[in-house]
């Protein structure tokens, strides 16, 4: 804004002020304020201002009052500094949480995947990020055999680097349908490239399995993943899905052990990140067994109430502040 024309602004702004001293006065001041912003006018500049229209409208005021408007002015000079500083700290800032906004919409739809509707397996599936972007991940595919594969994930790292390493993950997962039927070979494919083109700071721990319904087995391989769980309905136990290997990314020629486990009816397959197991409250964090004890309460009901009561409970043990991703997939057979 030209300086005479802010000139004469301010001083018919002000001058109304002084013959009428009454809240629209005050109001008009306010809008003045805002438009002074907007053209980046600094708090020295304001009180400079305000002292030139001042003593022109007022010749004869005190000379003490207009030494008070230098030392106002000093001190609005360091401030001005620091307000000046502090404005481009908050636009950065807007700017990133803008970046992570259309990063967290993209990594939304690049990983949104549809759940399998079948008639012999109920899967319920829950996953919430910790903040705006997850580091969780988890996948579903129903082949032509009505084979169920299912991959679940946590990458170590959080923000836009995690979401990129996912979105490379489901890539690659859908480039090589050919070997869903094989979990070890199919993490070994996973770990050359992540360890190829993934920072070595960043791990990914993955479990991958695949139900066939036509021998009622489920083999599955794990990354160093948190151990899924598995529920006997004939012996009524929870048990933990055995297997062991290393995370994504470590070594290039890591082999990973497939194993298998028979399945009937009734039984139950629970998957999930460590979000769900290391929850903490006050009294420090969550058990597996507070975990089981929880899907035992409600494994009465559909697989995705389970996963939805589940969650709300533990939730509500962190005071509804979820400190890590959360995930949880449960399998009833």
């Amino acid at each position: 804004m030209d300086s005479q024309i802010l000139y004469e602004k301010y001083e018919k702004v002000l001058l109304n002020y002084l013959e009428n001293r009454n809240e629209k006065g005050l109001y008009k001041a306010q809008q003045f304020g805002r438009e002074m912003i907007e053209q980046n006018i600094s708090p020295e500049e304001v009180v400079s201002l305000h002292v030139k229209v001042l003593t022109q409208a007022l010749p004869y005021l005190d000379q003490d009052v207009l030494d008070t408007f230098d030392f106002l002015l000093e001190v609005m000079m360091d401030y001005g500094l620091a307000y000046r500083e502090h404005q481009s700290l908050r636009d950065k800032q807007r700017q990133i949480n803008s970046e992570i906004d259309v990063a967290a919409d993209l990594q939304q739809s690049l990983l949104k995947g549809d759940v399998p509707d079948c008639g012999f397996l109920d899967i319920g599936v829950i996953s919430q990020p910790a903040k705006k972007m997850s580091g969780d991940y988890y996948h579903f595919v129903n082949d032509d055999n009505h084979c169920i594969s299912v991959a679940i994930a946590d990458i170590v790292g959080k923000g836009i680097p995690a979401a990129m390493c996912m979105s490379m993950i489901k890539y690659t997962m859908d480039s090589i349908p050919e070997q869903r039927m094989q979990p070890g070979a199919m993490l070994e494919n996973l770990n050359r490239v992540v360890e190829q083109n993934v920072d070595p700071n960043m791990f990914i721990t993955m479990f991958y399995g695949l139900y066939d319904p036509r021998v009622q087995e489920f083999f599955y391989s794990s990354a160093g993943h948190e151990p899924g769980i598995f529920y006997s309905a004939a012996e009524d136990k929870f048990t933990e899905l055995e297997a062991k290997g290393l995370v994504l990314g470590l070594s290039r020629s890591t082999k990973y052990k497939e194993y298998v486990k028979k399945v009937q009816p009734g039984d139950m397959i629970v998957l999930l990140t460590d979000g769900v197991t290391e929850c903490r409250t006050e009294k420090g964090f969550i058990e597996r067994e507070g975990v089981i004890d929880l899907i035992r309460g409600y494994m009465d009901k559909p697989a995705q109430e389970i996963v939805e009561n589940v969650f709300y409970e533990l939730e509500r043990l962190q005071d509804f502040d979820l400190r890590d991703d959360f995930t949880l997939i449960v399998m009833k057979f």
